[in-house]
């Protein structure tokens, strides 16, 4: 059999695999090693093996749960209720002012998390419940709330550009730098269309009552020191890494220690908030450790077939693509697949063919590696399968239904697109700061 046909074989037995309902590691897993056995006979099960002996070598990984905890910890000790008060009080005057506070309400809690579902859950058991009951339209503040915490894994420090440095080998603080100016600038499309939108209808984002907004300025200086906090931990773990002091890891303890530490010095290190960041830390750490153990073996199986080349020659010879139009049809293929996978499953089974690829292409990779990134907020709200949509139906209220979820998203998703065309235009949009920082 060609080995072209081995690889479709093996990605459309994966996709069949996934389609079942079969978990993403097992359904990687199991074709990986299959057609490892079946293309080299008993040598072939090396590959999962030695798979399995470099990840445990890959001593960046202990980054993750580091951050995962961080941001366990500062969500479960209700940090995340003081941002949300001080928002409430400074942001009400204004109309569609919560929505606008919720979402920096998002982008704070992005940096303190690294993910989106820990933004989604903040967003939908604070914000949302606060903007219905104050008459907030709920298609609306349904979007707000999703796209704001698809920030989570574009701005720093964002799990998910951890794992594209490690599989791209590339500096995981430019990555991180990259995604700074897009994600903030993605937050401000964000609020820029709320703010025209609740000017033209006022009616979905009233004003607060004059009585909740009478608020002394002692009081909202004092809230707004509590919003300080998160910008205070980013700070102490991200100075040192990008000064050069600390590594990766140490840098990433340093930040799950101070956020123990400003938890403890709140009063709010109980023992069942650290009982309850452990076992989250665990059990989205072990997720990523199989997810990536999998797609090792996956790719290793790919790397011998010589895919990488036959996917390259099919673009470029045959098809006669331009470098432009094989990176769009990439782009789009992560939007259908974010159709049924989260972005971790994405990157780990397609990282391995598409990252070489765009290296040979002339990309730079810490480029496109924000491309992915945005693409992937992209696909996990696209109806009809979009990842976040089925998330939030489950945390939303009864009154939410679908189809109410389906519809607030789009004005989001063509915000969302028009970001990720700006960023594609205008490479230095993300390129500019790492160089800038990196360059001194």
């Amino acid at each position: 059999m060609p080995y072209e046909m081995i690889v479709i074989v093996m990605f459309s037995a994966m996709m069949l695999m996934l389609f079942t309902g079969q978990r993403v590691f097992a359904a990687i897993g199991f074709v990986g090693a299959l057609a490892g056995v079946l293309l080299w006979g008993t040598g072939g099960v090396d590959i999962p093996f030695s798979s399995a002996m470099k990840l445990m070598k890959w001593y960046p990984l202990l980054t993750l749960p580091m951050f995962i905890f961080m941001g366990y910890v500062l969500s479960e000790s209700r940090i995340a209720d003081d941002l949300y008060r001080m928002f409430h009080v400074w942001m009400g005057p204004v109309r569609g002012g919560l929505a606008i506070g919720t979402i920096g309400l998002m982008v704070l809690i992005s940096a303190m998390n690294g993910l989106s579902v820990a933004g989604m859950a903040i967003g939908a058991t604070i914000a949302l419940p606060e903007l219905l009951r104050r008459g907030y339209d709920k298609i609306m503040v349904t979007g707000v709330i999703q796209a704001g915490s698809s920030l989570g894994i574009l701005v720093p420090p964002s799990v998910v550009l951890v794992l594209y440095a490690m599989i791209a080998r590339q500096p995981v603080g430019q990555l991180w730098l990259a995604g700074v100016l897009p994600g903030l600038m993605m937050a401000t499309l964000f609020i820029l269309y709320i703010y025209v939108r609740c000017r033209l209808q006022p009616s979905l984002g009233p004003v607060l009552p004059v009585e909740e907004r009478d608020v002394s300025l002692a009081e909202k200086l004092r809230l707004l020191r509590a919003g300080l906090l998160p910008l205070v931990i980013f700070a102490v773990m991200m100075v040192p890494f990008v000064k050069g002091w600390t590594s990766l890891v140490e840098s990433s303890a340093v930040g799950a220690v101070t956020a123990l530490l400003a938890a403890t010095l709140k009063g709010r290190m109980t023992r069942k908030v650290f009982e309850v960041s452990v076992r989250q830390t665990l059990a989205i750490t072990c997720m990523f450790m199989w997810i990536i153990l999998a797609a090792l073996a996956f790719g290793a199986i790919f790397d011998g077939l010589g895919a990488v080349r036959a996917i390259e020659d099919l673009f470029t010879e045959r098809l006669g693509l331009s470098p432009w139009m094989i990176l769009i049809l990439m782009q789009l293929s992560f939007i259908v697949m974010g159709t049924f996978l989260d972005d971790t499953a994405m990157l780990v089974i397609v990282a391995p063919l598409y990252v070489p690829l765009v290296d040979a292409l002339g990309f730079d990779l810490i480029w496109y590696g924000v491309l992915y990134t945005i693409t992937t907020q992209i696909a996990y709200m696209t109806p009809p399968f979009g990842y976040n949509l089925f998330l939030m139906r489950a945390m939303a209220p009864p009154e939410i239904g679908l189809g109410d979820i389906y519809r607030s998203i789009l004005p989001f998703v063509l915000v969302m697109t028009l970001a990720l065309g700006l960023v594609m235009v205008f490479p230095q949009i993300a390129l500019w700061l790492p160089g800038y920082i990196y360059g001194n």
